[in-house]
């Protein structure tokens, strides 16, 4: 198989965001939340609450994950549901007094936990991974999505003429 450029930089990207996942999910789940709960907590703190579409396209939560992690949260008295005004068939989420406390303190507390990491980077390095990763993103946001290609040796999905 011919050498890929893209490849060690893609691997690498895993890797960083593994290492991120690793080193923010242990600080989280030592303030005895699970990151997807971390997630919604941080996107509705300082919020007069959203709906479930933009909760779900501001975090990192697929849909059918964001409606059992909003009910755990709904238990838990820290967020509510509420009817739209705009739209009475939309709910909005949002804090509770409770949520809010808890966003409050978690809120701060990771953020000194990622400067931790990031502390030796400086804002103008910051703004150079910031830009490279936005255009990484753009990169894949914009290519044309591909039909699955059978894989070598696998089965053909196309049929045989009939002899």
């Amino acid at each position: 198989m011919p050498h890929e450029p893209c490849l060690p930089m893609l691997r690498e990207l895993a890797r960083c965001y593994q290492a991120f996942e690793a080193y923010s999910g242990s600080h989280i789940r030592g303030l005895d939340l699970t990151p997807a709960q971390f997630d919604i907590v941080a996107t509705l703190g300082n919020t007069p609450g959203m709906s479930f579409k933009e909760l779900g396209e501001k975090t990192l939560i697929t849909k059918g994950t964001l409606t059992g992690v909003v009910d755990r949260l709904e238990a838990q008295r820290l967020v509510r549901r509420s009817a739209s005004p705009e739209d009475g068939r939309s709910m909005i989420v949002s804090l509770t007094p409770a949520g809010a406390r808890l966003f409050e303190s978690v809120f701060p507390a990771h953020l000194d936990h990622l400067r931790l990491a990031l502390g030796g980077l400086d804002a103008a390095r910051l703004q150079r991974y910031e830009a490279a990763l936005r255009e990484l993103r753009a990169a894949f946001e914009s290519a044309p999505a591909a039909e699955p290609a059978a894989a070598a040796g696998g089965r053909s999905k196309t049929r045989r003429p009939k002899k």
